[in-house]
């Protein structure tokens, strides 16, 4: 109980607290995502379950981050990944597909779970760095408490994406390209990729970008091609 009277443990929880605040945006997008395609009823559930689950994987993923990240070209993998989820995002809305009621919650829960464990990687690192300052027997507690308290975070913010996506379809669009952005920044911050690539801030953004324009491309034409078999 002495460590509650410490500053540097409560500087410490609210520096994790901020951090969630900020990293939030794109995990509640990817639920509110993977959770659309679902009756209303399953989508409060995918909602909540997901979150939960993706917390409790941050939570696991943080003791082992530093170490992870030192594996060579994992973050390219994680991009290559992040672009094949949100090219599915993006065809399930195009195509309009209805997942089978028996698995679509579970379904749901899987992609959000891929989708957070690849954009954690880097999201981790800064959970971890800002328990760093505390005593290292609460480091463990506050990473916990911290992300615990994210968890009604992510989740009306995934409410209130889903709402929006009803009013304007558009934003699923934009919230599949940001999974592409998201894993050209990832591709950016690659050790291995930068032995080869001076990342510049020019290079950087073109990365995102170029992230962004490849699962849109990706999608239309996995979707041109399967109209062309269709029809033939």
């Amino acid at each position: 109980m002495d460590i509650l009277s410490q500053s540097a443990f409560w500087l410490g929880l609210a520096k994790i607290i901020w951090v969630n605040i900020l990293l939030s945006g794109d995990n509640a997008v990817v639920i509110a995502l993977a959770a659309r395609s679902l009756q209303p009823a399953q989508q409060k559930y995918a909602v909540i379950w997901g979150s939960v689950a993706a917390i409790i994987m941050r939570v696991v993923l943080t003791v082992f981050a530093v170490q992870m990240l030192q594996w060579p070209w994992l973050k390219l993998v994680g991009a290559v990944l992040l672009v094949w989820v949100g090219v599915q995002l993006l065809e399930e809305e195009d195509e309009g597909a209805d997942i089978k009621q028996s698995s679509s919650l579970l379904g749901a829960i899987k992609t959000i779970l891929i989708a957070d464990l690849i954009m954690s990687l880097d999201n981790v690192l800064a959970v971890a760095a800002a328990a760093d300052g505390a005593p290292q027997e609460a480091k463990l507690a506050l990473l916990i408490i911290g992300l615990g308290l994210s968890i009604p975070i992510v989740i009306f913010g995934s409410s209130v994406v889903l709402k929006l996506m009803g009013r304007f379809p558009v934003i699923i669009t934009l919230g599949a390209m940001l999974l592409g952005w998201i894993a050209g920044e990832m591709l950016g911050t690659e050790q291995k990729f930068q032995n080869y690539v001076q990342v510049t801030s020019a290079v950087h953004y073109a990365l995102a970008i170029g992230g962004a324009l490849l699962v849109l491309g990706l999608a239309r034409l996995r979707l041109f091609s399967t109209a062309k078999q269709a029809g033939s």
